[in-house]
Parts: structure tokens; sequence; C-alpha cells
């Protein structure tokens, strides 16, 4: 079993293909090239799902939207959506959760024996700027669906 977990964007996206034990591939791509691998694509996909919480949408957002779209429909299997506040209360129990924790808490959870300021040396090494939010939806989809299983 695997995921892919995108962490979609305007014009490029993050994604993370995670085994529950290791990261397989993991890139951040414009969002095109992103689409045309996603058609190959093997095991299931979840998206973070843009919600609006009382807030205007800018246009980007807008274009965010369109793109998490395109690339559930591209996908050749299973598919989800998933909340950012629902990754936030999984890893860090919090709503108020900011980038930072969420890497923290990741790093916590994977990589308890770094030292701040150090750059991660096993399961965690690589990721950087959008790759830790694609990281952390991948892991909460992960762990979701296997109290699901079994």
């Amino acid at each position: 079993m695997r995921i892919t977990a995108i962490d979609p964007g305007t014009t490029e996206s993050a994604y993370v293909v995670w085994n529950g034990s290791k990261i397989l591939d993991m890139g951040i791509k414009f969002n095109m090239r992103l689409l045309m691998e996603l058609y190959n694509g093997t095991g299931d996909l979840v998206v973070e799902q843009v919600r609006c919480y009382g807030m205007v949408m800018g246009e980007s957002t807008i274009d965010t939207v369109f793109w998490s779209g395109r690339f559930c429909e591209g996908w050749p299997g299973d598919w989800s959506l998933m909340p950012r506040m629902d990754v936030k209360m999984h890893i860090c129990h919090t709503s108020r959760a900011k980038d930072s924790n969420i890497s923290q808490a990741l790093k916590d959870r994977f990589e308890p024996d770094l030292k701040p300021r150090q750059r991660p040396k096993t399961i965690l090494k690589g990721l950087h700027d959008d790759l830790w939010q694609a990281m952390a939806l991948a892991v909460t989809w992960w762990d979701i669906n296997r109290k699901k299983e079994g």
C-alpha cells in the first residue's frame, strides 16, 4: 500500500509518495507536469482540500482549487480530499498549528534524536518548503486509513 499526497499550489505543487515507513518519491513540480505524471500513478491519492472559513478567497486560492480538481481527475485509482485543519489536528493536536509546528512535530515523531537546527538524516531527509506539508498530509491519511483497516 502507498499514498501519494499533494499540497497543491497555483503554479507548482509539492508531492510525497509514502508507504508507511519511508518516502518513495518526493518533489515540487509545475502543476501541468505533475498532472501528466499522475495519469500513471498507483495506490491512493490524497490532495489537501482548500476550505473557506469565512474569509474572502483570492484569485490564487481559486487557482489552487482548480488544480486540486485536475489532480484528482487525472488519478487512475482512488483519491480523497483532506482539509488542512484535519492534518493540523492529527499531527499537532491543535487548530492553531503553523507550518513550523507541523514540521517540528514530524521531526519529533520520526527523528526524535535530532538536535535543534539539525537537518533530518533518515526518514525525513530531503524535505523542505511545502514538502513538509505534503508529508504531513501523507502521514495523516496513512494513520487514519491504517486504523480503518486494522
